[in-house]
């Protein structure tokens, strides 16, 4: 399965003698800024999708599994695909990576809203989208950057699938994100210090409050 890998999408010509796992020249970019780290899987929701937990074993793919088939999202009683993706924080989202095919199975309308947990089908097709996006049919990875401006506080989003190019059925084999994780420090709401996992994270926010922490527990 790997050998296909470099015949479809090795464009340098120096990958043929590599392992087929071996992508060390195009991970390090794509994971300075993932997010993978901070999406909160247990929460991630797919309405009708074929296959149970699908959807979110697609965007549990790490970067270096991005190419492989399976798992693969496929939607079921039609071709719309309703998907929620909270994140542990707040994030500065950058661009979401798709990868689907070159085929009438590949979603065609993309509506991104966020920070709602409410969203079914018939709110999705009347609510205006955070920003809408337009699919191509291949099977190299879309890299879609969003108008960061308008993304710029993302606790979740909501992916909707309004269509594809003529199938009965929409087929996604991975999705991920791109952006900037906030310091817990700078996060305009105290609701995002419970997701700290450790007190000493905040450690992290800048130094003067660990100057005064030192004056106060030290000083004479």
């Amino acid at each position: 399965m790997s050998g296909h890998c470099h015949e479809d999408h090795d464009h340098s010509g120096h990958g043929h003698d590599h392992a087929g796992h071996d992508h060390s020249d195009d991970i390090t970019p794509a994971l300075q800024y993932s997010l993978y780290q901070h999406i909160s899987f247990d929460d991630i929701t797919t309405s009708n999708e074929s296959e149970p937990h699908s959807g979110k074993a697609i965007i549990k793919k790490t970067w270096a599994e991005r190419l492989e088939a399976e798992p693969e999202l496929e939607s079921d009683a039609d071709e719309q695909l309703l998907m929620h993706i909270p994140f542990t924080g707040q994030v500065k989202l950058h661009s979401i990576l798709v990868r689907t095919s070159n085929s009438s199975s590949a979603p065609q309308t993309l509506k991104v809203f966020i920070n709602r947990d409410d969203i079914d089908f018939s709110l999705a097709n009347d609510l205006a989208p955070t920003q809408e996006f337009s699919l191509s049919q291949t099977s190299e990875i879309q890299d879609i950057p969003v108008k960061r401006a308008l993304f710029g506080k993302v606790q979740s989003l909501t992916l909707f699938v309004e269509d594809n190019y003529g199938d009965d059925v929409t087929r996604i084999s991975y999705l991920g994100f791109k952006g900037d994780w906030m310091q817990l420090g700078k996060a305009p709401s105290n609701i995002l210090y419970e997701a700290a996992a450790n007190p000493a994270d905040h450690a992290l926010k800048g130094t003067n409050v660990n100057q005064m922490g030192s004056s106060l527990g030290g000083g004479h």
